[in-house]
């Protein structure tokens, strides 16, 4: 323990060894066995989401070497192991009503202690009492996922030396307590035997209050107590568990004694102020390691590793010798949070109640990668409180979550933003709970398949209890959505929702709700064939749009996208990246909308570009197989990019969510069969007009001489089509002028419009331009006719001579 001041000292932590599995690997289907580590990890993220003032905060589980286990809990002044002084009558009630409080709390959550102590009952200078380590029964399965006993024995029920008994356990264990409170430590120079002994002694003992009390010479003490403290220890220290009076009514006989009140304490301000979680996320930005103190405290200890090799291994393969199981240490190592604070010395009281008003203080790190931001302390400091104050007004600031989410999120609220950008509101937690998720359905037999193959890398998916969530959210959905049917791939767009919320199943399905139909509307019904091929043909085309030579390649090796990319659209890409990667592309989705996926889809093809374009179909089939490193955020910040500077008309879809658009002039919906052999896109009437006004686009007029001279748009060049030479790939077979006018469209990145009085024509020579390498090409929705008929001021009559030829 640290001799300095206990208020800098916020968290602590504890470790332990889960049990292993000897001699078999495979369970009964096959499938090698979940390690016990996994399985403790996946249930004690139900910990991570308790708060009540009564119960330490749990801060982090972290999986380690060897099944090795390390709690991180929130810790406050001391233990009453550690307490010199006797209490008073008043403090021992003021400590049994806090102690009741927290234990009524995980009653009601089903959580029962089963551990509860002197040593992990805390209390601080002001009186405030919390109980620590609460969850270590609950975590490890009733202690089978452990070699060792959990709990001390003087503080063990009759029942549960017999191995059973539920929560009233623990009254018994908090009758102990207060007994001690009152006459001192219980059997305290006795070894576990023979205490467990001497309770069990006590089965046939009428009141083992007072058979305990004169064991320890201090029966006249005790019957000096206030009657109704005699009276609750007694009602707690019944040997029958179902003769113990229940924690609420144990509340509600403290709640009838009249005790002074505790002084209310004003919350401490600043730094301290903050979220513990909070705090403890910078404290480990700051280059603080929990592993390093437990090391430090001697409850991590290295040896060589041929130590813990087996002496001999049987057939069944069993061990003999080596590295044998260990007790539990109820050591703590406390952490403190100087080097936080040494770290934020320089800010001002001022920055950590920032107002929606004032200006937002700007940091140098925003200018670096989002992975490198995601660790710098101050960085995510003034980020966490910002976001902080926006989420406490949610929905009413939903434009300013959705604003500052398109710089960046902090990883530690994602969860919530997600949730904020997708627009779920309302009582989400009745609504889910309403929905019958356990009855059998036609589809278990799949969703069961396939959840132990989903994300397995991940330790909070691939134990029993992630596998249980997953499968819960996939037939909630299933069943409120019962137009759609079970295809591979829901689990994988499920699991980054379960990932951000693996506590909060609600909330993971009300994101997934509002998620499909923004992003996937109508791809899980039973026959998407329509759906999927529309969304191919729209990648296909924005990728000719950027890539005209790469797409070219492809195209003539035959290398099409229901090859390779389904499987990338289907599941958002969330089956083709790990889940650290999936984050970050979809923070960018959720931000830009629906069509940011298929610009997605055409980055990743051009960081692979330069090795596409060496490749044959053969080639292309295997590097697709095993796809490369893509380095996400170079991908995500050019699909952006490719995404804003597109005119939005461009990626338009008919199976999308989007509300119908009435103006005539902002429709390209065009026949299905005509969609999937066009390579170019279409430009609305209402883009094109804008991009004329803003001088962003080339025209090119590939009607008659005749017909350009009588009219034509103002600015455009023109190529009349019947001359053009569609074997020879090159600009310079155009004529000089329209070779001059498309090079210089390239190089000022304009938007090539090919206008046509005739729909074929101008697909023939779209197709032409990519060929020849120019990008950005696009087709005028409706062509010339549209044209005049909504805008006739955009026509001009040229001087004669001024055509392409």
């Amino acid at each position: 323990m640290h001799s300095d001041h206990e208020e800098n000292y916020k968290f602590a932590a504890c470790t332990f060894f889960a049990k292993s599995h000897p001699g078999e690997t495979c369970g009964s289907n096959g499938l090698p066995l979940t390690p016990s580590s996994i399985s403790i990890l996946g249930r004690a993220q139900r910990l991570l989401s308790i708060e009540h003032p009564n119960l330490c905060t749990y801060l982090d589980i972290i999986r380690g070497k060897h099944e090795r286990i390390i709690v991180v809990a929130e810790v406050i002044g001391k233990s009453l192991a550690d307490l010199k002084k006797k209490l008073s009558t008043e403090e021992i009630i003021n400590v049994a009503r806090q102690v009741a409080n927290g234990l009524q709390y995980l009653h009601a959550n089903n959580i029962t202690h089963r551990t509860l102590s002197d040593d992990n009952i805390l209390i601080d200078l002001n009186g405030k009492v919390k109980l620590f380590n609460y969850g270590i029964f609950y975590m490890t399965y009733g202690g089978s996922e452990v070699a060792f006993p959990l709990g001390q024995p003087r503080y063990l029920s009759p029942e549960t030396i017999l191995n059973s008994g539920g929560p009233t356990a623990d009254i018994w264990t908090f009758g102990v307590i207060l007994l001690e409170l009152c006459i001192g430590k219980l059997w305290a120079k006795l070894k576990p035997g023979p205490i467990l002994r001497r309770i069990l002694g006590l089965v046939h003992v009428n009141d083992p209050a007072k058979r305990i009390a004169r064991e320890h010479n201090s029966i006249e003490e005790y019957e000096q107590l206030p009657k109704y403290l005699q009276t609750l220890i007694e009602k707690c220290l019944q040997i029958c568990p179902s003769k113990r009076a229940t924690i609420t009514e144990i509340l509600q006989d403290l709640s009838n004694v009249d005790t002074k009140e505790m002084c209310a304490v004003k919350p401490p301000r600043g730094l301290m102020g903050c979220k513990l979680q909070y705090l403890y996320h910078w404290w480990q930005l700051a280059g603080g390691d929990i592993q390093v103190e437990l090391k430090r405290n001697g409850l991590i200890k290295n040896s060589p590793p041929i130590l813990s090799i087996p002496v001999a291994i049987l057939l069944d393969g069993c061990t003999i010798g080596g590295k044998t199981g260990v007790l539990y240490d109820r050591r703590i190592a406390k952490y403190s949070i100087e080097l936080l604070q040494s770290r934020l010395s320089h800010v001002s009281a001022h920055d950590y109640y920032p107002l929606m008003h004032e200006r937002k203080k700007q940091n140098d790190a925003v200018t670096l990668p989002k992975t490198i931001r995601e660790r710098d302390t101050e960085y995510q400091f003034y980020r966490l409180l910002w976001f902080q104050r926006l989420l406490h007004g949610y929905p009413y600031t939903a434009p300013y979550i959705r604003a500052e989410a398109e710089i960046d999120i902090p990883p530690l609220v994602r969860g919530d933003v997600w949730a904020a950008l997708l627009g779920v509101v309302g009582d989400i937690e009745e609504q889910y709970e309403r929905i019958d998720k356990e009855t059998p359905t036609p589809t278990d037999r799949q969703i069961d398949v396939d959840i132990p193959r989903c994300h397995q890398y991940c330790w909070l998916l691939c134990g029993s209890a992630g596998h249980r969530t997953l499968k819960r959210l996939l037939k909630a959905w299933l069943l409120t959505n019962p137009q759609y049917v079970y295809w591979q791939g829901l689990d994988s767009l499920t699991a980054p929702f379960m990932y951000l919320n693996f506590c909060n199943e609600a909330r993971a399905f009300a994101c997934l709700s509002a998620f499909v139909p923004k992003f996937l509307h109508k791809f899980f019904l039973k026959d998407n064939s329509a759906v999927i091929k529309e969304y191919l043909a729209k990648f296909w085309q924005m990728a000719a749009f950027h890539e005209p030579r790469l797409a070219t390649h492809l195209h003539d090796i035959n290398f099409v996208p229901e090859l390779f990319a389904i499987p990338w659209f289907l599941t958002m890409f969330s089956h083709v990246f790990p889940l650290h990667k999936i984050v970050h592309l979809w923070d960018a989705f959720l931000v830009e909308g629906p069509s940011l996926p298929l610009f997605m889809g055409v980055g990743i093809l051009r960081q692979l570009r330069d090795t596409l374009l060496e490749s044959g179909f053969n080639e292309c089939i295997l590097l697709f197989s095993d796809l490369p490193e893509i380095d996400i955020g170079e991908c995500v910040k050019e699909a952006i990019d490719m995404c804003r500077s597109s005119p939005r008309s461009i990626s338009y879809r008919r199976f999308t969510n989007d509300t119908v658009k009435k103006d005539s002039m902002d429709q390209v919906e065009i026949p299905m069969e005509v969609l999937f052999v066009e390579i170019c896109p279409r430009i609305s009437l209402s883009d094109f007009f804008s991009l004329i006004c803003e001088d962003k686009c080339c025209v090119v007029d590939i009607r008659s001489n005749l017909l350009y001279e009588k009219s034509c748009i103002d600015g455009s060049v023109n190529v009349p089509y019947s001359g053009v030479h569609l074997g020879r790939h090159e600009l310079r077979a155009l004529g000089p002028q329209p070779e001059r006018a498309l090079q210089q469209a390239i190089k000022m990145k304009r938007n090539v419009v090919i206008a046509s009085a005739e729909d074929e024509t101008a697909q023939l020579f779209s197709d032409y331009l990519v060929k020849c390498g120019v990008p950005r090409v696009c087709i005028l929705h409706g062509g010339i006719a549209a044209l005049q008929t909504h805008i006739p001021s955009l026509f001009i009559t040229p001087p004669t001579g001024n055509t392409g030829k």
